[in-house]
Order: C-alpha cells, then sequence, then structure tokens
C-alpha cells in the first residue's frame, strides 16, 4: 500500500475553490460554481447548528437531484455532522423506516417531499442561514462523513458509514485512474442519495472540474445534457439507464464528440453492443459497491477491447481485492470463480447500528466478504460473475444469472434482461427470464419471438441453463438504480402456483419452453 496524506471532503471544496472558481456543479436547469457552492453550504452549516445539529448527529435529506441536494450534503460535513441521503422516490413506508434507522437530528425535504419525509420535517428554504455563522469544527480524515444506504434489492437496506478520509480518496483515485483535469465535464444521472453520485461529486472536487448531473432523470434530459454540457467522461453504470439515452431519437455520437470515456457495467456481450454504438468514445468497467464507496476496480482505456469489454480492470490505489473459495476460504487461482473480497482505504468504516453484520462481512484481517462471485485473469483485472445468491442451482447444477442474460443480450431484440430462479418440483429451480424489447422489436409476435429467444440460448448454453419461462415487460421493480431481483422471484412463483404449474416443461435442443 501506498503513503497518501488522508483529506477531509471541506478540504476538497476549499481546494476546487482555489483551483477551479468557474467550475461547478450544472444541472439542467440550475448551475453554481464551486464558490457558489461552498456559500451555500455554509448557509446550511449556519441553519443547521441553530436546529441543534453538532458534530456526529444524522442529517437526513430527501431530496430531489438539485443544487440543495449538493450543499446540504457538505454542509453537514463542515458541522462535522453526517448527512444520510436518501432515495426521493421512494414510499412513505421505506423512508420511515430510513428515518428510523439513521435517527437523524434533523430532517430536510424539498415542498413536494414533505409529507413522504414524515413529520417535523424542514424545507431547505428553512434551513439555509446566509446570514448566520456556523461554528468552527475541525473536521479530520477518520471522522465518518456520510451514511449511505445500499439499495436493499433482498433485504432491507443497510447504512454503510464512510469516512473523510475513504471518500476522498476515492475522489483522488478516479482522477487518477480516469485521467480527470480541471477542463472536464464529468457527466452523471446517479442519483445523490447513490454512491455513484456521491462518487462523482468527490471526483469532480478531486479534479476541480465541472460535475453535470441529470438531477431527476429522463432519456431526454440525460442526453440534452450531455450534448449542451459537451460532457468529456460519463458514468451512466447501469443499462437501465444507458441503454434509453443510446435508443433517444436524437442520439448522435457525432453530437458528443468530446466524450471520450464512458463508464458502464454488464455482461461483455452487452458492453460490446454498446461500445459499438459509441466510436468516438472509449468504455471501460467498474466493480464495487456502497461497501467500497462505489468503485473497488475500473478497467484502463489502454486495455485492449475484449479486456475493456469483458472485465472490470484493476483496484485502485491503496485498495487491494482477492478471490476466495466461499466454503473454504482458499484464495482461487487465474479464471477460477470465487467470492470478492476487498480492503483498503475506501471500504467503508461499519454498518450504522450494526455490529454483528459489520464484524460477519469485515473478517479479522479487514477483507469485506462482498458476496459477488468474480474470476481474475493473469494480469489481475477482475470480472463480475453473478451474486452468491444470484446463483441457480438447476437439479444440482450451478447456473449463473448472469451467464444466461449475457447470451440474450445479445440477441437484438434484447433491451434490459433480468434472469431469476423460479420453482420447480422436479429442478429445485430452473431459470426464468423478463425481458424488455428494444425499440425495433416492440410490434414483433411475441410468441414468436419468445420462441427464439429461447432457441437463442440453446444455441449456446447446455438445456439446463436456458429459460425455462420467459415474459416480456415494460417497467421493473426498482431500488435505486437497480432491478429488485428478489420482487421477480416473487412475482414467476406467484404467477406459476396461481396458474398451478408446480414443474417446467422438458428441454431439449430444438424443444423450447412453454
Amino acid at each position: 500500500m501506498s503513503t497518501r496524506v488522508l483529506r477531509t471532503l471541506p478540504e476538497l471544496l476549499d481546494d476546487a475553490v482555489a483551483r477551479s472558481p468557474a467550475r461547478g456543479v450544472a444541472f439542467p436547469d440550475e448551475r453554481g460554481s464551486w464558490p457558489d457552492v461552498r456559500d451555500a453550504a455554509r448557509a446550511w452549516a449556519a441553519g443547521l447548528a441553530a436546529r441543534g445539529v453538532r458534530r456526529g448527529d444524522r442529517v437526513l435529506l430527501v431530496l430531489p437531484g438539485g443544487l440543495d441536494a449538493v450543499a446540504g450534503t457538505v454542509g453537514a460535513t463542515l458541522l462535522g455532522a453526517i448527512p444520510t441521503p436518501v432515495n426521493p422516490r421512494g414510499t412513505a413506508d421505506e423512508v420511515a423506516w430510513l428515518r428510523g434507522d439513521a435517527d437523524p437530528r434533523v430532517v430536510v425535504a424539498s415542498a413536494e417531499l414533505l409529507a413522504l419525509a414524515g413529520p417535523g420535517a424542514v424545507t431547505p428554504a428553512e434551513v439555509a442561514d446566509p446570514a448566520g455563522g456556523a461554528p468552527a469544527v475541525d473536521v479530520v480524515p477518520d471522522d465518518p462523513m456520510i451514511l449511505l444506504y445500499t439499495s436493499g434489492t433482498t433485504s432491507r437496506p443497510r447504512g454503510c458509514v464512510h469516512t473523510h478520509g475513504a471518500y476522498a480518496a476515492l475522489g483522488e483515485n478516479l482522477v487518477e485512474r480516469l485521467r480527470l483535469t480541471p477542463d472536464d465535464r464529468f457527466w452523471t444521472p446517479l442519483p445523490l442519495h447513490h454512491c455513484g453520485g456521491i462518487d462523482l461529486l468527490m471526483g469532480s472536487l478531486a479534479a476541480g472540474c465541472t460535475l453535470a448531473h441529470v438531477g431527476t432523470f429522463t432519456p431526454d434530459r440525460a442526453w440534452r445534457q450531455l450534448v449542451d454540457e459537451r460532457a468529456t467522461v460519463a458514468f451512466p453504470a447501469f443499462d437501465t439507464i444507458w441503454l434509453p439515452v443510446l435508443d433517444h431519437p436524437d442520439y448522435d455520437p457525432a453530437r458528443v464528440p468530446e466524450l471520450r470515456t464512458v463508464i458502464n457495467v454488464g455482461p461483455a456481450e452487452r458492453m460490446a453492443a454498446m461500445q459499438a454504438r459509441m466510436p468516438g468514445s472509449t468504455q471501460i468497467s467498474c466493480l464495487g459497491g456502497t461497501e467500497s464507496a462505489g468503485f473497488c476496480c475500473v478497467g484502463s482505456v489502454d486495455d485492449p477491447p475484449e479486456a475493456r469489454a469483458g472485465t472490470s480492470g484493476v483496484p485502485l490505489r491503496d485498495m487491494e481485492a482477492t478471490v476466495r473459495d466461499p466454503e473454504t476460504g482458499r484464495e482461487c487461482g487465474p479464471g477460477e470463480v470465487g467470492e470478492f473480497l476487498h480492503r483498503g482505504v475506501s471500504r467503508m468504516a461499519y454498518y450504522h447500528r450494526d455490529p454483528a453484520t459489520t464484524a460477519e462481512r469485515i473478517d479479522a484481517e479487514g477483507w469485506f466478504h462482498t458476496g459477488d462471485l468474480v474470476r481474475r485473469d493473469a494480469a489481475g483485472r477482475f470480472t463480475f460473475v453473478s451474486r452468491l445468491k444470484d446463483m441457480l442451482k438447476v437439479g444440482g447444477e450451478n447456473v449463473a444469472a448472469a451467464e444466461v442474460e449475457g447470451r440474450l443480450a445479445e440477441h437484438p431484440a434484447v433491451g434490459v434482461v433480468a434472469v431469476v430462479a423460479a420453482p420447480d418440483a422436479r429442478l429445485g429451480e430452473v431459470a426464468a427470464a423478463y425481458v424488455e424489447l428494444t425499440p425495433a422489436f416492440r410490434d414483433a409476435d411475441r410468441d414468436v419471438l419468445g420462441r427464439e429467444l429461447v432457441e437463442h440460448c440453446l444455441a449456446a448454453l447446455a438445456t439446463y441453463k436456458a429459460p425455462r419461462y420467459l415474459e416480456f415487460v415494460e417497467e421493473w421493480p426498482m431500488s435505486g438504480t437497480k432491478i429488485q431481483k428478489g420482487a421477480l422471484r416473487e412475482r414467476v412463483a406467484a404467477d406459476l402456483a396461481a396458474r398451478g404449474v408446480t414443474e417446467a416443461p422438458r428441454m431439449s435442443r430444438h424443444l423450447t419452453a412453454g
């Protein structure tokens, strides 16, 4: 591990103000320079202090993407408090649970979200006090900086606490790996309650460049902002976000000539297909999660195309990663699949109010056990294979949902795809696929297309891997930016039970599923 001086969010902001006073944060309908952000953050700090917020207190933020979300996040940290942004698109029950778990001193919500935020919530206008003075607080790198909740795709979200030093280092590492300069326009649609949105805020501060943020995502707003802000580096991350942008009727890569790097995740087949639609940009991938401050590994633009499509690169500076057999703990060799473990400067400090799970997931050597299955190549690049819980056991054989998704993604009709386990009396469980069609195929005969997609799988996969059930969808159950596979598993199980189906159709090379 290299020697580095850990820093804090207020230090990064002060440096950005000094280095790049004309740059800052750009949303589609509002923008502010870094000096503007610091002034607004100081006003928030003064107002929060007047409401009794002190070092270590949580400040729950129920805000759409905008300058208030940035100023509120930064302003709380100026007091040594811990901003806790939550999904403004959540349900009242979800927000109430998060509020109860976070136990905040103050809850701040935009006017239209006050009912969602619950009793006692106040608006940014009621908090920010430009004339007030906030107490001077000496924030240090080991202080908690932010409380971010995981997406909760399979269970209740967990609150990940990250320190200033961890997130400042992450921002600096993005500058290094992505070669960011003050002249960049770093673009993302990932919300500011998500680690991805906070990542780009920290990276933009560390670089002193402009953060271009979509705010509330729609494909039209995203595409227009990419063009209008002349984005140079983009982090859409998920195909559920990026494919609708590529499918926008006005999409033309020639209109974003300065977009040099795009960071996405997905099966190699999907990555290659998206790269083909962006001939002027270099697409790379990444690997991590909320517990690694978003990124642990990031690909390199210098890698060959097959490595950029098929791997997520090597760990960032001062991060370590390894692959272990999840049952024996043995370190896996190149090409072997095992659990992804990481430790280092940007690993989370602990789960909020959950010491038992913290001890369960972080071992005595400091390794965080992610529950992700990966492989590592001879060059040390990591590739995501599946979640441990996303492995199907079909008649005793392991099937990675990601492998079936990758095969389906090769078909031109398939836009977004998710494969989950369906219960089966004979085999234990079988694959069920949910598919969102690309625009060109939305008027196709779906019975015929469904059979074609299963045959497409059978042409490359073992019969036990092919989906026995396939359903076309137009909307997805989402948790933040991720598809809720738990909801899809419940859906297929309930549908089969309602139809009295206990056993899937038998599968052969030329006999498709019913």
